[in-house]
């Protein structure tokens, strides 16, 4: 059969199609003839070495397709099956082995490019979504494969939330506390988010805690409208077993290397498009306290600029 192989670390050219051996299912596994394989970014990281893989290999963990043949003691699944994962050893090939406890049936109606696109597909809800780290957040999230839902304060800042990559974006200004987050659910099929970044603070604290899916993760990263009260932890049991989590830059660039890995990966989503920057306004330094005013008002979108 073919398959991607990864002889040696580096740049997309080192991702080769090759003529492999095909493989047998063991014992509790699946041998799947693959109709669709899902592309993630950590697939990136592995590939560059950032994530240490064992060379030569073939990339991918997520996939859909026909199950060829069971090995022993597999019970639930039968040949013909189609078949859907995100834990497939190597799924950039036409044929792939899955553990039974692994896989999932896709169902009729369903075809396989779609379940192959599903199954790591998440959706984060992004507060400020037309300010610098809001526009940073949705390429990010655009880039790894997932769904983003905006909230914006204005048409022109929707529309800068758009061309940034929202798939949904929401006017907060147009609606508070539980409405914001019923219609949080709403723009995502009735299900609550999977991850919320929240720049903005006080003032949408609750709607983000209340846009959750059970085990979701609130990103508390700013107090813009002012700092979040204090929060009871059996509230985050209460509202489906939450994370919560308030990072500071210092904590993920503790060492040197971590620096230099994150800064690497950050240019290079400038040089090769992934990422763009939007400047929303340059000032003179002597006008710091207008940058501030204006930062303040929340009428600015993109990043600021002081030029000395």
């Amino acid at each position: 059969m073919r398959a991607i192989v990864v002889n040696a670390l580096g740049g997309p050219d080192v991702l080769q199609l090759s003529d492999v051996n095909d493989p047998e299912p063991g014992p509790g596994e699946l041998l799947v003839k693959v109709g669709a394989v899902g592309v993630n970014f950590i697939e990136t990281y592995q590939r560059g070495g950032l994530y240490e893989m064992k060379l030569p290999y073939t990339p991918g963990a997520e996939a859909a397709g026909q199950v060829l043949a069971v090995g022993e003691g597999v019970t639930g699944f039968q040949p013909g099956d189609r078949v859907a994962t995100v834990n497939a050893q190597g799924s950039y090939a036409e044929q792939v082995i899955v553990a039974a406890d692994r896989a999932v049936r896709v169902p009729d109606g369903v075809d396989v490019e779609t379940a192959a696109a599903a199954l790591l597909q998440e959706t984060a809800l992004v507060h400020a979504a037309a300010g610098g780290m809001g526009l940073l957040l949705t390429q990010l999230v655009k880039a790894a494969g997932g769904k983003v839902i905006g909230t914006v304060s204005s048409d022109a800042k929707a529309k800068l939330a758009a061309e940034a990559g929202a798939d949904e974006v929401i006017r907060y200004d147009e609606v508070e506390g539980d409405e914001l987050a019923a219609e949080v659910l709403r723009r995502n099929g009735g299900q609550g988010v999977h991850v919320v970044y929240d720049g903005v603070g006080a003032s949408t604290f609750e709607a983000s805690l209340g846009s959750l899916r059970p085990r979701g993760m609130l990103v508390s990263f700013g107090n813009a409208s002012g700092p979040v009260p204090p929060v009871a932890p059996l509230r985050l049991s209460q509202s489906g077993s939450l994370f919560l989590t308030r990072p500071t830059l210092k904590d993920y660039v503790a060492a040197r290397e971590e620096l230099e890995w994150r800064a690497d990966d950050l240019f290079g989503w400038l040089r090769d498009g992934t990422l763009s920057i939007r400047v929303g306004a340059t000032y003179p330094l002597g006008e710091a306290a207008q940058a501030h005013e204006d930062l303040e008002s929340r009428k600015t979108t993109g990043k600021l600029l002081l030029i000395p």
